[in-house]
């Protein structure tokens, strides 16, 4: 038992003596780890490793005016114009098909049985005068009618003079009710009258077209017994034609019955139909989101044809607006801006909301007044140096170690000439080579000097980009010269400051401009 309890001891002892070296140890390696600097870390470090700092957020760089010479104007092309309030419509582009005019419509029916005979018309899409035959019909009835006409008519020539009463009334009422059931049955006429005068029935009555126009639907068929309700007919005058075009419903709130609408089809591309919106429909299809608008056209020469696809332009009355031509207009994405000239090349981006295009028009909602003159030439919208830089307000860098203490060093006067060239010349977007050669005023080289060659862009806040600066310290070639490497990120305008140091003072600045090709 007490061997048992001996062991037990030592066994506790040997582990709570590691257990206290592996604290040690963890407590050493946690201690180097943790970086010596991190008591330093201010207060407002961000709490969460992926925190953006606020400087860090992008913010949309301000319009600044700018001053362009009339030189530089006149060299990319600009042209100016005047903001004015005009009557203007807008324009909605859709598409439609041809369809024949419902009201045009026109069905060839009888009004009693029989049997068609002879057919004149026997052909779909043949062209029917009005009045013209159609075919003829042969009616048990409609013989059988015209025979008590003609019997009716005789009795009342032998009773018309009874003195009986009633007799004479009752033979001119028998006359007048064959005469109705003809007219009822859409007998001419002429038919009567030359059952009148002839005193002979006919057998076959001849059936006319009702209407001028062509023959969609033909079912006559010599020997083809007919009943009232047998359409053997369909005749559609083409002169008017419908067009069914699919607006969508965001464009369906300027549009309504009775404005212009232009149509196009591929058939006739340089031929124009002017024609009339007629009817909007209440409804709106669900899978396209458009509704149809039905359109009214005069087909002259018959050239649109019941099917075709055609492109409509519908013409929206605006009213009274101001507008200013479309090339004006410089969109960023984000927004609209347009550059107000206020005299002697002093030029200001203005931001301006633009409502409905217009043709080539943009009316404006807010940002212009009436008279204002603007830039209207795309090819300064395309020379991004001139109108970028003047969005951002370009400006010139200083050369490196300008302030108070540069200016205590700089000398009264130049003491060096400076000239710089690239290769290529000129210059291009990527790396180019940069040489600078120093001479004294005495033209003789001069050699150990630090130059420093720094490259600026403006800020370009109209396309969203930031301005760009490279700096390159160039080598000492010998005799005067002193090359460098500059990788130019845009091509564009780039304004260069040269700085020459000798001895710690500074011997020679000199700025320029020069345009990198290679585009943006």
């Amino acid at each position: 038992m007490k061997d048992y309890r001996t062991a037990f001891l030592l066994t506790l002892f040997v582990n709570l003596t590691l257990l206290a070296g592996l604290g040690w140890l963890w407590w050493r390696g946690r201690a180097q780890v943790t970086p010596p600097a991190a008591a330093a870390l201010p207060a407002t470090a961000p709490a969460a490793a992926g925190a953006t700092p606020a400087a860090a957020t992008p913010t949309e760089a301000p319009l600044t005016p700018l001053q362009v010479s009339p030189q530089r104007l006149q060299d990319i092309g600009v042209r100016f114009g005047v903001v004015e309030r005009k009557s203007v419509s807008g324009e909605i582009r859709v598409t439609g098909n041809v369809a024949v005019d419902e009201t045009r419509l026109a069905y060839v029916q009888t009004r009693f049985t029989g049997w068609i005979q002879k057919v004149f018309a026997n052909a779909t899409y043949q062209y029917v005068r009005k009045g013209q035959p159609l075919f003829t019909i042969y009616s048990p009835d409609l013989v059988t009618t015209e025979r008590e006409y003609l019997l009716a008519k005789g009795n009342q020539g032998t009773l018309g003079q009874s003195s009986v009463p009633g007799v004479s009334s009752g033979a001119a009422s028998l006359v007048d009710a064959a005469a109705e059931r003809l007219r009822q049955w859409n007998v001419p006429a002429q038919e009567i009258e030359r059952l009148e005068s002839t005193g002979e029935v006919r057998r076959e009555l001849e059936v006319d077209s009702p209407v001028a126009g062509y023959i969609l639907e033909r079912n006559a068929l010599p020997n083809l017994y007919v009943q009232p309700e047998t359409r053997l007919y369909t005749v559609a005058d083409l002169s008017t034609i419908w067009v069914f075009a699919q607006v969508f419903q965001n464009d369906l709130g300027r549009v309504k019955p009775g404005d212009p609408a232009v149509l196009t089809v591929d058939s006739y591309p340089d031929h124009a139909f002017r024609g009339r919106v007629d009817f909007i429909y209440p409804d709106v299809d669900m899978a396209t989101r458009t509704a149809r608008v039905r359109l009214i056209f005069a087909n002259e020469g018959l050239r649109l044809k019941p099917g075709m696809f055609a492109n409509v332009a519908l013409k929206v009355p605006m009213g009274k607006q101001i507008v200013i031509p479309a090339t004006g207009v410089l969109q960023t994405g984000t927004q609209e801006i347009v550059f107000v000239d206020h005299g002697n090349g002093n030029l200001e981006p203005r931001k301006v909301q633009l409502g409905d295009r217009a043709a080539d028009d943009y009316v404006v909602l807010k940002g212009l007044q009436e008279g204002d003159r603007i830039v209207t030439s795309a090819n300064f919208l395309i020379d991004s140096e001139a109108q970028l830089q003047a969005a951002a307000g370009a400006f010139m860098p200083p050369p490196p170690g300008a302030g108070a203490a540069a200016a205590m060093n700089a000398p009264a006067q130049a003491q060096a000439s400076v000239d710089l060239t690239t290769d290529p010349t000129p210059p291009r977007k990527g790396s180019s080579t940069v040489r600078v050669k120093l001479a004294a005023q005495d033209g003789k080289p001069i050699i150990g000097a630090q130059v420093t060659i720094a490259f600026f862009m403006a800020a370009m806040p109209a396309m969203g980009m930031a301005s760009m600066n490279t700096t390159i310290n160039a080598s000492d070639k010998g005799g005067g010269m002193y090359e460098g490497k500059a990788e130019l990120g845009s091509g564009g305008t780039w304004q260069v400051t040269i700085v020459a140091r000798k001895n710690g003072q500074t011997i020679a600045t000199k700025h320029i401009t020069i345009n990198v090709t290679g585009g943006m």
